[in-house]
């Protein structure tokens, strides 16, 4: 089986830990594995791309030119877009933060509010609001940016993060934040493992299962009853935290469910198509 992780420049050098792993993975189990970067293009006979990048119109332009990706470009899509993954929770009955778009801030009358840009990620184009004047130089900021609002929750700055490899739960952790009320462990918060009740499985695997997602991270801000609230999607997430508070590795995982997804595949097709298998083919 041959296989390409997709990066841009920058991702490549902040993620190469997480490459090596992969490439050691995926080596152990016979995939042969190559990175390509910016602009290089895949090889034509990939079997897939692993795309770890935050750009849809890319991910769209690898499966128009017939590549297989994990994930592929509609989760790209949607997890890049924190208002259409509010619209995906609800559509499914998980509870979530209350979110929309704004577009002028005498649309926003309710103080204190969180203002997020919709492409926004790992806790960056977030800010906490407490008057006009914060949200007023949030939109001069972000002008050219999709703006949603959503309320403050109280929630001592903890959520929980949820790994996802197809429908099956390989982790979670529950992160605090340092200081802030944002919880990204990058921003200098805390993490430990944390085991989900049954309840919070389901529900990400609803997720999960909706978006035929490979692999994912979603997040909850948890509540000081024990509720959560679902707040985002994180495709690529990064599997930092994870490494940290589990024993396993997320690339392994990640290599060994990519091949067996891939794998039941081509049998399925195979076993469609008799004419093929009378051949030998």
């Amino acid at each position: 089986m041959k296989g390409a992780i997709y990066y841009s420049e920058n991702e490549s050098v902040r993620n190469r830990l997480f490459i090596d792993d992969l490439m050691k993975e995926a080596e152990q189990i016979n995939i042969d594995l190559r990175l390509i970067v910016g602009d290089e293009q895949p090889d034509a006979d990939v079997d897939f791309i692993l795309f770890r990048d935050r750009n849809p119109a890319l991910a769209t332009k690898f499966e128009r030119e017939g590549f297989r990706l994990c994930n592929r470009a509609e989760v790209n899509r949607i997890a890049n877009d924190k208002l259409k993954s509010f619209e995906l929770a609800t559509l499914l009955g998980v509870a979530a933060v209350p979110t929309k778009k704004v577009q002028h801030i005498n649309q926003i009358d309710t103080y204190p509010c969180v203002l997020k840009t919709v492409d926004g990620h790992g806790g960056q184009e977030v800010t906490l609001c407490t008057s006009a004047a914060q949200v007023e130089a949030f939109f001069t900021q972000f002008h050219d940016h999709t703006i949603i609002v959503q309320p403050y929750i109280e929630s001592g700055a903890r959520d929980i993060r949820v790994f996802m490899i197809g429908e099956e739960v390989i982790g979670a952790v529950k992160r605090t934040g340092n200081g802030s009320f944002k919880s990204n462990y990058t921003l200098g918060g805390s993490v430990e493992k944390y085991s989900l009740a049954s309840w919070q499985e389901q529900e990400a695997k609803r997720i999960a299962k909706a978006l035929n997602s490979d692999y994912i991270g979603i997040d909850f801000i948890l509540l000081p009853d024990g509720r959560w609230l679902f707040n985002e999607i994180e495709d690529p997430v990064g599997a930092r935290s994870l490494y940290t508070t589990h024993d396993f590795s997320v690339a392994g995982k990640l290599m060994g469910a990519i091949k067996e997804r891939l794998s039941c595949k081509t049998l399925e097709r195979f076993i469609k198509q008799p004419s093929l298998a009378k051949s030998g083919l």
